[in-house]
């Protein structure tokens, strides 16, 4: 099968990108990009390629001292009437531009235009990202072969608008159920209204003082909100039970047990479930690879406020950071779409720091 994927346009990444968007890719859908990407790789001598599902994982095997990953999901949330892709003088438009086709799209480009590097290079390109984890190809492929991530160091190519962003922070989910006693809301006094009882628990929520802390120069911040509530029986009865589910975003400095400590403590005084958490990555910035990409990029790193999968490679004590040229703010949205120099800057600074 010959890849759409030609050779003309690996060597575009502006170019690339946008063939990346064309191919539908929506969680579940990865096949066929997946297929694409596969065959426009395995030809190449200086790569050895296998598949998992529908991950690509291509590996340069020079003998180097280190090994570097770069990184790049393939799946997009729903399409939002933004496929396929539009471009004018200065930007692509579509599904996935920013989030993160045009990240993939470097990965996809390195891996096919340098074929000797200063460090031996696994590209991964892999499949639900934007789904649950249990999906996720990364995850799969941490749970199956391990070996596959091992590295000194990765790149996840995570939309970041070409800034470096170190780390991750953790996230959990707490469910907070708010008891009360039923009653006929014509004598609501011999009831107890247990919506009304979230007061104490929302004024908690507000009224917290979310903690800063600096690690390696990044400054992150934390956040215990309030981000969905549920209660009710009927438009006569006073509810007997109110649920709010609280979202704690926690510096990588916390352990997910201490996260979840944390929220317990912060919320003594109700029934608190742990529904799920995800811990967070140190920004692991002293390793050699990290110094000399920072370098390549030219700019100081800033935390990463939100989780992303260089949770994964931390948890494999791999250190890890995020740089990609889409716009986060734009991510998931209609108007989606990426900045064309950005893509062109991206593509230079890995050379810079992969070639030289």
């Amino acid at each position: 099968m010959d890849s759409p994927l030609r050779s003309q346009v690996l060597a575009d990444p502006v170019a690339l990108t946008r063939a990346l968007v064309d191919i539908e890719s929506v969680s579940g859908n990865e096949k066929e990009i997946a297929d694409a990407v596969f065959h426009a790789l395995v030809p190449l001598e200086h790569l050895t390629v296998q598949r998992i599902g529908h991950t690509v994982i291509a590996r340069t095997q020079q003998g180097a001292a280190q090994r570097v990953v770069l990184a790049g999901h393939l799946d997009t949330v729903p399409l939002a009437g933004n496929f396929p892709s539009t471009m004018d003088e200065k930007r692509i438009y579509g599904c996935g531009t920013s989030d993160m086709k045009s990240g993939t799209a470097l990965a996809l480009h390195l891996a096919a235009t340098a074929p000797e590097t200063r460090f031996d290079v696994t590209y991964f390109f892999y499949e639900c990202e934007e789904v649950e984890h249990a999906r996720n190809g990364l995850n799969r492929v941490a749970a199956s072969q391990p070996e596959l991530l091992r590295a000194d160091f990765a790149v996840l190519l995570e939309p970041t608008f070409g800034l470096v962003e170190a780390g991750c922070q953790g996230t959990l989910r707490a469910m907070v159920t708010v008891p009360g006693r039923r009653a006929h809301s014509a004598r609501s006094w011999l009831g107890h209204n247990a919506i009304h009882a979230t007061a104490e628990l929302l004024a908690l929520l507000r009224d917290y003082s979310a903690r800063e802390v600096d690690i390696d120069g990044c400054l992150y911040r934390e956040g215990l909100n309030a981000v969905r509530i549920g209660g009710g029986v009927a438009g006569n009865v006073i509810p007997d039970r109110c649920e709010v589910e609280v979202n704690f975003r926690f510096a990588p400095d916390r352990s997910e047990e201490e996260a979840a400590r944390h929220v317990k403590e912060v919320l003594g005084g109700f029934n608190v479930e742990i529904a799920d958490v995800a811990g967070g990555a140190l920004p692991g910035l002293g390793a050699e690879p990290a110094r000399a990409f920072i370098g390549a990029v030219g700019s100081a790193p800033r935390a990463k406020l939100g989780w992303t999968d260089v949770s994964r490679f931390a948890a494999l004590g791999i250190p890890a950071l995020n740089y990609g040229p889409g716009d986060p703010n734009l991510a998931h949205t209609r108007e989606e779409h990426v900045e064309i120099e950005k893509i062109e800057a991206g593509a230079e600074v890995l050379r810079r720091w992969l070639v030289g």
